[in-house]
């Protein structure tokens, strides 16, 4: 019993000597519209993603505004007139931006402040015409922070979101989603074979899905200060049925996972919410790309995880030692992170 508990302790201290990111590194989105006489832009970012950028200056966002976008046309810089800067319920900072065109060809943008954000954030920024045609769009990054597109004296044809942008933002969300992983982890420690694996798989990806999609297009609206908590606790609790749940309740998981793969899916949706994709139709193909890269992200790890787990399964002092530590630090992580969304936030 001694030996028992020791091994369990050590694998948690293991687990929190890593810092315990539960966040993306951050994402925000910016909307520029190509008109005769003016280039209007919205951009939105979250509260948290600004904090260290307002920091000492009482949230002073309208200090922030006129970097958040660099625009230039043909070569020559365009001076930013800031417009009304609003604060949601969500913790949403929505940036309204001008800008007086000179002439016209070849629009470059830059965002003013990613090099300042925290590592790995991402800016979607999409550019179309007053009519509504898709002049192009791209994922910007503090290494890849230029973003050029032509407007042509006759526009083509509209063109929708780019299906591979969404798709790899699904991947990248889900592989630095730690509190996602840690979920799924917490789930498939204890599967024994393929088939019970794959009906967890299946619920937890069916579920959030399903809530994915309604969130997107306002059918479902529930603020993030409700679904991260929820979130959290959702890992505890697999964590603690894992321990004291014994096989007969974990025959029945597949419900548990049903349920919590619910409120993950409200999870997902800010992301898409965060870049703008909401409530329409051009919302469709960014869902469809954002939802298959996620899954394609998430089937990555549970074929490497797996087989891992399968074969330490075989051993005896695994299953008596193992997956106890595994599953008490799974539920010591999830309590520190509801800790940090509740008392903490």
């Amino acid at each position: 019993m001694k030996r028992r508990l020791c091994l369990a302790l050590a694998f948690c201290c293991a687990g929190f000597s890593i810092p315990a990111w539960a966040h993306d590194p951050g994402l925000s989105s910016a909307s520029v519209t190509v008109a005769e006489h003016e280039i209007s832009a919205v951009a939105v970012f979250n509260a948290r993603d600004l904090a260290t950028l307002t920091e000492g200056a009482g949230a002073n966002y309208s200090s922030l505004a006129s970097d958040i976008l660099r625009v230039r046309i043909a070569g020559n810089p365009l001076s930013a007139t800031v417009g009304k800067i609003d604060k949601d319920q969500n913790e949403n900072i929505t940036f309204r931006l001008s800008f007086t065109p000179i002439g016209m060809g070849s629009l470059e943008i830059a965002s003013g402040i990613i090099d300042r954000l925290p590592f790995g954030h991402r800016e979607f920024v999409g550019v179309r015409t007053e009519a509504g045609v898709n002049l192009g769009d791209r994922l910007l990054s503090a290494r890849d922070n230029r973003f050029a597109v032509t407007i042509p004296d006759k526009l083509a044809r509209s063109v929708g979101p780019r299906f591979v942008d969404f798709f790899l933002l699904g991947i990248r969300h889900i592989l630095t989603g730690y509190d996602h992983l840690l979920f799924l982890f917490g789930l498939l420690i204890v599967s024994r074979n393929a088939r019970s694996a794959a009906l967890l798989i299946t619920c937890f990806t069916a579920a959030h899905s399903l809530t994915l999609a309604l969130s997107t297009f306002g059918l479902v609206n529930l603020q993030s200060r409700f679904v991260e908590p929820a979130i959290a606790a959702s890992i505890v609790y697999v964590g603690i049925e894992n321990l004291f749940g014994g096989t007969g309740r974990l025959q029945w998981r597949w419900v548990i996972t049903f349920a919590f793969g619910l409120v993950h899916g409200l999870g997902f949706a800010s992301v898409l919410r965060e870049m703008g994709v909401a409530n329409t139709v051009n919302a469709v193909v960014p869902l469809l790309s954002f939802n298959l890269g996620v899954e394609a992200g998430q089937l990555s790890v549970a074929a490497i995880v797996l087989p891992l787990i399968w074969k330490l399964r075989q051993r005896s002092s695994f299953l008596r030692f193992g997956v106890p530590a595994c599953s008490l630090m799974v539920a010591l992580a999830g309590g520190y992170w509801l800790v940090e969304r509740t008392l903490l936030s």
